[in-house]
């Protein structure tokens, strides 16, 4: 190895480049849920996630109607008046709300764990429960899974757009599992 491989990797695995790393982690988890947990107020938004809400066996008891969601899906940018109406009166739009309120939450906690480990802690244990209920949707919602259209390459492990997103949680996990155990660690330094 010469000398410039062993700077750059010096670099890389120093505590200030450990430092940097984790906030970050903070930062972009922040970003993520802040930004998210904003569109969560759209009504473009809470459509989208009709499909998942409605085949969850427990979030589906926050619509009234999840039987019928695939008769009133929309695309993004769509506006149909007819099934924004269904969608209302579904409480698509009061669940979607409720939900975009936790993920501003998480992400404002998880941002303010740059200055308190207490509330980044907080705001991480959240961060790190939410892929296990997005993650879920894999097993619940069939729009997760390339549809048998004609194609050989359908079902299981052919995810569709929905869930190509949903997979991505994963990173989340292992981001959120860092910081929390990250901001345990200086929360107990702190106390001791």
């Amino acid at each position: 190895m010469n000398i410039q491989s062993r700077r750059i990797l010096g670099l890389l695995s120093s505590s200030k480049s450990d430092w940097i790393g984790l906030h970050g982690m903070r930062i972009a988890i922040a970003i993520i849920f802040l930004w998210i947990g904003g569109l969560k107020f759209a009504p473009y938004e809470a459509d989208s996630i009709t499909s998942f809400v409605a085949n969850n066996p427990v979030m589906s008891l926050f619509y009234k109607h999840p039987d019928q969601y695939a008769q009133h899906l929309t695309r993004e940018g769509e506006l149909k008046p007819t099934e924004r109406a269904w969608q209302t009166a579904n409480d698509t739009y009061g669940f979607s709300r409720g939900l975009g309120t936790v993920q501003l939450m998480t992400g404002f906690m998880t941002l303010v764990g740059l200055v308190s480990r207490r509330w980044g802690l907080a705001g991480a244990a959240l961060a790190f429960l939410t892929p296990f209920v997005t993650l879920s949707f894999l097993a619940t919602t069939p729009e997760a899974w390339v549809p048998a259209l004609g194609d050989p390459h359908h079902g299981f492990p052919y995810l569709s757009g929905a869930g190509r997103l949903i997979v991505k949680d994963c990173i989340m996990l292992g981001a959120a599992l860092l910081t929390m155990s990250d901001a345990a660690k200086a929360y107990l330094r702190r106390t001791d």
